[in-house]
C-alpha cells in the first residue's frame, strides 16, 4: 500500500472520474443485488406460493422494514392477481427484472468508462514524468543502469502499473460493495444458511493469500529479466556492424534466447499461480453452495421454516457472491505484480539528481573575461581521474587539451558542462562558480562538438535547430555554410528538409561531424568545447571538417580536445595532460622547444602518418 499511496499524486488530477466510477459501481452492486431479490415474487406468481395479503401494510420504522418489504410485495401481488389476468402479472414481474438488469449492465459499462480516463490519464502521465525525469538525471546514473531496462521501465513496467495496480480501486469499490449488499439481503433473507457464508469467505481468503504469496518477489524477477533482453536488442541493433563483422550472431542469438528462456519460465510460474486463484475460490464457493443446497433444502421441505421462492433467490444471490469473490483474488494477484512494477517505477521517480540549479542561482546571460579550474580533484567511483588540477581560459583564447587516452581531457569537457560534478576545488567563469549559475544558463554559454556525432532520426533542419528552435532557413542555411556543409545538403532531394535516419545512418562520417559543428554555429556560443571532434575522420573529411572548426571558432573563446596534434598547433596555450596532471603547457613552438612529453607525442604521430 506505501507504493500505492506514491502512485496517488497522479490519480489526483483524473479523482473526478474516479468519484464517478465510485458512484457507478455502487448502483451497480445495489442492482445486482436487486436482479436476484427480484426474482422472490415472479416465483410466488409463477407457483402461486405466498401469503394472500388484502390490506396495504404500515411502514413501521427501520427496525422493521424486511416484514414491511415482505408483506407489501405480498399485498401488490395479492391484489394484481386479483384485479389483472395471472399471464399480464408476471409480464410486469419480467419487465421489472429486466429492467434491473438493464439498469445493472448499464451502471457497469459507466463505470468502466470512467476507469479508462483515469488509467489511461495516470498511464500518460506517469510516462511523461518518467521521460522528464531520464532526461533530467546525470549521465553517471546510465553508466551504472542498462538502457534497456530504462525503456523496460517507461514502457512495460509503467502499463503494469495501469493494467494491475490501478485494479485496487476496483478491488476496494465494486466488487467488496457487491459483496456487502447481497450477504446483507441474505442475512435479511435467513441468518442461519449466511452463517456457513461467513465462514466460507476467509478461509478462502487464507487459501489464495498462500498461493499468491511469492508472486511479487516472481513479478519483480520478470520485470528485471525483460529489461535484460530489452538492453541485449537495443545493443545488438546499436552495433550491428560489430556483431556482423566479427560472424558474433550465433553469441549474441545465445544471449538473447537465454534471457528469453528465463522470462518464459518466470512468466509460466506466474501466470499458473494467477490462473490457479480462480479456480480454487470457485470450487470453495460451489463446496459450500452444495452444503447451503443441503441445509437450506431441509429448512424449505422439512422445518417449513424458509419459502421456496425464497430459498431459491437466495441461492442465486450466494453464487452471485462468487463472481467477485474471484475477481478480488484475480485483483489482488493484479495488485501483487503492479506493486512490483510500482517499485521499478518509483526507483527512477524517487533518484535523487544531484546535479540541478541551486535555489537563487544566477542567471549568467554573458562571458566576459576568463574560465578558472582551480585545484580540481575528480573521482569516478573508486577511480581517480584529475588530481589537483589548475586552469585559466581567457576569453577568446583557444585552448587545446593534449594526452594520453584516459589523461583525464574529456573530463575536463564534462566539469565544464556540469555533465558531473567536482568532488574538491572550484570551476568559475567570470569570477562565479559554476555551481552557482542556473544550469540553462550555463550550457546557454557553450557548443559541444564531440567525437561521438549524435545525431537524431529527423530532418537536417531538425537536427541543427536544436540550439534554436526558432530559427529561420536562411539562418540554417547559414550555419551550414560555414560549417563547410551546404556544399552536400544542397544536392539532398529535399535540401535542409532530408531525413537522415537513424543516428545520420544516410550520410557519412564527415557529413555527420559537418552538421553537428552546423548545429553549434547556429547556436552561437561565446565557448565552444570540441571533444576530438576530427579524430574520427578520413584525411578529406578532416580537412573539411578542419575547415568548419576554424571557422567557427573565430571570436570565440574554445577548448579543444585533440587526438591529432596537427590540428591544434595554432592554439593560444596547448596544455599536456598526463594522469590526471598538466605536465607541459604553451605554444606548439615552447613546447618543441623543450624537448618533453608534447615533442615525443609530436614525433609518434609524425612516424605514424
Amino acid at each position: 500500500m506505501s507504493n500505492f499511496k506514491k502512485i496517488v499524486p497522479f490519480i489526483y488530477p483524473y479523482k473526478k472520474y474516479a468519484y464517478l466510477n465510485i458512484f457507478f459501481n455502487i448502483l451497480y452492486a445495489l442492482f445486482s443485488t436487486l436482479s436476484f431479490v427480484a426474482l422472490i415474487p415472479m416465483l410466488q406468481v409463477l407457483f402461486e406460493k405466498g401469503p394472500k395479503i388484502t390490506t396495504e401494510p404500515v411502514y413501521e420504522g427501520i427496525f422493521k422494514i424486511k416484514e414491511y418489504a415482505e408483506n407489501y410485495l405480498a399485498f401488490y401481488i395479492t391484489t394484481a392477481q386479483k384485479n389483472h389476468e395471472p399471464g399480464y402479472v408476471l409480464s410486469v414481474m419480467v419487465a421489472i427484472i429486466i429492467s434491473i438488469f438493464l439498469l445493472k449492465n448499464l451502471a457497469d459499462y459507466m463505470a468502466m468508462f470512467f476507469i479508462n480516463f483515469l488509467r489511461n490519464g495516470v498511464l500518460k502521465d506517469m510516462r511523461n514524468a518518467l521521460y522528464k525525469k531520464t532526461l533530467e538525471l546525470p549521465l553517471a546514473f546510465y553508466s551504472e543502469k542498462r538502457k534497456g531496462d530504462v525503456i523496460s521501465r517507461i514502457s512495460a513496467d509503467v502499463n503494469e502499473v495501469q493494467n494491475s495496480f490501478l485494479a485496487i480501486l476496483e478491488l476496494i469499490v465494486k466488487e467488496p460493495l457487491t459483496i456487502i449488499f447481497t450477504i446483507t439481503t441474505m442475512l435479511l433473507i435467513s441468518a442461519k444458511l449466511t452463517l456457513f457464508v461467513f465462514i466460507f469467505i476467509p478461509v478462502s481468503g487464507y487459501i489464495i493469500s498462500l498461493i499468491g504469496k511469492q508472486l511479487k518477489k516472481q513479478s519483480t524477477k520478470a520485470q528485471e529479466e525483460q529489461g535484460r533482453f530489452l538492453s541485449t536488442i537495443e545493443e545488438t541493433i546499436g552495433g550491428l556492424k560489430v556483431v556482423k563483422g566479427y560472424n558474433s550472431e550465433n553469441y549474441f542469438n545465445t544471449v538473447f534466447r537465454n534471457s528469453t528462456e528465463r522470462f518464459f519460465n518466470l512468466s509460466n510460474s506466474i501466470g499458473n499461480r494467477q490462473n490457479l486463484a480462480s479456480p480454487a475460490s470457485e470450487f470453495m464457493g460451489i463446496t459450500v453452495i452444495a452444503i447451503l443446497l443441503w441445509y437450506g433444502g431441509q429448512m424449505v421441505l422439512i422445518d417449513k421454516t424458509l419459502q421456496g421462492a425464497a430459498f431459491i433467490a437466495y441461492m442465486g444471490l450466494a453464487y452471485n457472491i462468487l463472481t467477485p469473490a474471484k475477481a478480488i483474488s484475480k485483483a489482488s494477484y493484479g495488485v501483487k505484480r503492479g506493486n512490483a512494477a510500482a517499485e521499478r517505477v518509483l526507483e527512477i521517480l524517487e533518484q535523487e539528481n544531484t546535479i540541478v540549479s541551486k535555489e537563487n542561482a544566477i542567471e549568467k546571460t554573458s562571458f566576459d573575461s576568463e574560465i578558472d579550474i582551480k585545484n580540481v580533484n575528480f573521482k569516478y567511483e573508486e577511480t581517480s581521474i584529475l588530481k589537483d588540477f589548475s586552469l585559466q581560459i581567457k576569453k577568446g583564447q583557444t585552448v587545446a587539451l593534449v594526452g594520453q587516452s584516459g589523461s583525464g581531457k574529456s573530463t575536463i569537457a564534462n566539469l565544464l558542462t556540469r555533465f558531473y560534478d567536482v568532488n574538491e576545488g572550484t570551476i568559475a567563469i567570470d569570477g562565479i562558480n559554476i555551481k552557482d549559475m542556473t544550469l540553462k544558463s550555463l550550457r546557454d554559454l557553450m557548443a559541444l562538438v564531440t567525437q561521438d556525432i549524435i545525431l537524431f532520426n529527423d530532418t537536417i533542419k531538425a537536427n541543427v535547430a536544436l540550439g534554436k528552435l526558432d530559427a529561420t532557413d536562411d539562418e540554417i542555411i547559414e550555419a551550414l555554410k560555414i560549417a563547410n556543409a551546404y556544399e552536400f545538403v544542397k544536392d539532398l532531394p529535399k535540401g535542409i528538409y532530408t531525413n537522415i535516419g537513424d543516428s545520420g545512418s544516410k550520410i557519412s562520417g564527415g557529413q555527420k561531424q559537418r552538421l553537428s559543428i552546423a548545429r553549434a554555429v547556429l547556436k552561437n556560443p561565446p565557448i565552444m568545447i570540441l571533444d576530438e571532434a576530427t579524430s574520427a575522420l578520413d584525411t578529406e573529411s578532416e580537412k573539411y571538417v578542419q575547415d568548419a572548426l576554424e571557422n567557427m571558432m573565430q571570436n570565440r573563446t574554445s577548448i579543444v580536445i585533440a587526438h591529432r596534434l596537427s590540428t591544434i598547433q595554432k592554439a593560444d596555450v596547448i596544455v599536456v595532460m598526463q594522469k590526471g596532471k598538466i605536465v607541459e603547457q604553451g605554444t606548439h613552438e615552447e613546447l618543441i622547444a623543450l624537448n618533453g612529453t608534447y615533442n615525443k607525442l609530436v614525433t609518434m604521430q609524425s612516424l605514424e602518418s
